[in-house]
């Protein structure tokens, strides 16, 4: 496949038709996105710095978005490529583009989590970390957390 035309771009805020198109994407081609919510995609890309889209014409064809402190810690989420566009190199070249942000390329670690492309993300030079291997799900509120909350927005409404 001839791919030169295929464009990234940064991208800060998606119009209703590029959500849209991005939720399209992740439904025909991210089994472990299939079911994600247009509000919810909306506060993630909010809160994501870089997102990086890729483009053929008028038509996604790939997303990537990472969240940066820009100096420490990086955290890359939803690497997803259309799948007649898979195997070009696209992927790569997305991941690439997403490292090469002024706000990634100097952070000292970037993580990022995968179910099924461990091989593909080692032969851009990432590695398995068997020291990470914590997390924490979404949990009900603990009364002590929703008095907490209760008095962050209280404050944050002032």
């Amino acid at each position: 496949m001839d791919s030169r035309h295929i464009q990234f771009r940064y991208t800060e805020a998606f119009s209703p038709e590029q959500l849209d198109q991005l939720c399209g994407l992740f439904k025909l081609a991210a089994f472990w996105a299939k079911e994600r919510r247009t509000e919810d995609m909306l506060k993630a890309i909010a809160h994501s710095k870089p997102i990086v889209t890729a483009w053929d014409h008028d038509a996604m064809i790939g997303f990537a978005r990472a969240t940066s402190d820009g100096v420490f810690r990086a955290t890359i989420w939803d690497v997803v490529i259309h799948p007649d566009y898979q195997g070009a190199g696209l992927g790569r070249r997305l991941v690439e583009t997403l490292i090469a942000h002024p706000h990634m390329n100097k952070v000292e670690r970037t993580y990022l989590m995968t179910t099924h492309q461990q091989r593909f993300y080692e032969r851009i030079g990432f590695e398995c970390n068997s020291t990470t291997t914590m997390v924490l799900y979404g949990q009900p509120m603990t009364d002590e957390l929703l008095e907490i909350a209760e008095i962050h927005n209280s404050v944050s409404a002032s």
